[in-house]
């Protein structure tokens, strides 16, 4: 139960198939949070439905809470609009075409609504209340299934002219490179993220000789089942194909960071996401081949650190959009 003098945000979380929301404190705590389906295929409406029964089943659990709500912030899928709240065309939630999310939700609620992309919310949920307190100046990085970046300076979000800006998983890194879903080579996406981890492991597999790797018999002897949670699972264990595979991964994001530093400079480098929390035994390993890659001769000064939000940071950065 919430107390009667606390004042509280609810963090939204929108996936393709999923609706995460919480009830976050002034200090960035997580009160409670639930999870729902998102209906993400038929109408706008239907979509929008599914988003205020997630924070309808919230606030059903404390009756005091509805009362204590200062602000919604929501993070959803992009392209999007964080000055107007509209969500544009995103590819994983398609019922929603320049649709005005924040202003739909205000009408329901009455309170203050904020809508930003995940990474962008994510990295200021760290720097307000995470890993990047203390720090001015943060680059967040979520690695996962994708790699979505995002930049805060002096405590705010960095946009960009119209809001679009910290793509960073769709920075080249290989001209020649496998072409990304986005359209260009050799993104860092296509190259590190979970996805690529996967088929670098299945490639390993098909051409490997000597004794039977550990991730092929955690995919039960299927290549194509062989996933990237598997290949952690594996290097785990001590198999050494898991670890080359995750070496490689670990030398591709030393090359992207060290051009992230030698751009931005940040005062530290936040790593969230599944992946980013399976490659932590190798985080030396990336300070590593930044410093190798750097220009920034004072590269090492900037620390590399776990992100403290974990698979919570969609609901923290959506509180974090209305902390202030």
């Amino acid at each position: 139960m919430t107390e009667t003098n606390e004042i509280l945000v609810v963090g939204v979380d929108i996936g393709g198939t999923k609706v995460a929301a919480g009830l976050v404190d002034r200090n960035g705590e997580i009160k409670s949070q639930i999870r729902t389906p998102m209906v993400a295929n038929r109408g706008a409406g239907e979509g929008l439905a599914a988003v205020v029964s997630a924070i309808d089943l919230l606030l059903s659990h404390d009756p005091k809470a509805r009362t204590l709500i200062r602000g919604i912030g929501i993070c959803a899928p992009g392209p999007l609009d964080p000055k107007t709240g509209v969500v544009i065309n995103p590819p994983n939630v398609p019922c929603w075409r320049d649709f005005p999310l924040a202003t739909e939700v205000e009408k329901v609620y009455r309170v203050p609504v904020k809508v930003e992309n995940d990474a962008n919310a994510a990295a200021l949920a760290e720097a307000r209340w995470g890993a990047g307190r203390g720090y001015r100046h943060i680059f967040y990085a979520g690695v996962g299934t994708g790699i979505g970046s995002g930049i805060v300076f002096d405590g705010h979000i960095y946009n960009g002219r119209t809001g679009a800006a910290a793509e960073g998983g769709h920075m080249s890194i290989a001209y020649e490179g496998p072409r990304c879903g986005c359209g260009k080579p050799g993104c860092i996406e296509i190259l590190a993220a979970g996805p690529a981890i996967a088929r670098r492991a299945r490639s390993k597999l098909g051409s490997v000789e000597g004794p039977r790797s550990a991730i092929l018999d955690l995919a039960k002897g299927n290549i194509d089942a062989v996933t990237s949670e598997m290949v952690g699972q594996a290097y785990a264990a001590g198999d050494p194909v898991a670890k080359q595979v995750l070496q490689e991964t670990v030398d591709l994001l030393s090359l992207w960071l060290s051009n992230i530093i030698d751009l931005l400079e940040p005062d530290v480098i936040i790593l969230g996401g599944g992946v980013a929390a399976m490659l932590s035994p190798f985080f030396g390993d990336i300070a590593d081949g930044i410093a190798k890659y750097c220009i920034i001769s004072r590269c090492r000064e900037i620390p590399l650190l776990k992100a403290h939000y974990g698979a919570d940071a969609g609901i923290a950065g959506g509180a974090a959009l209305c902390s202030e």
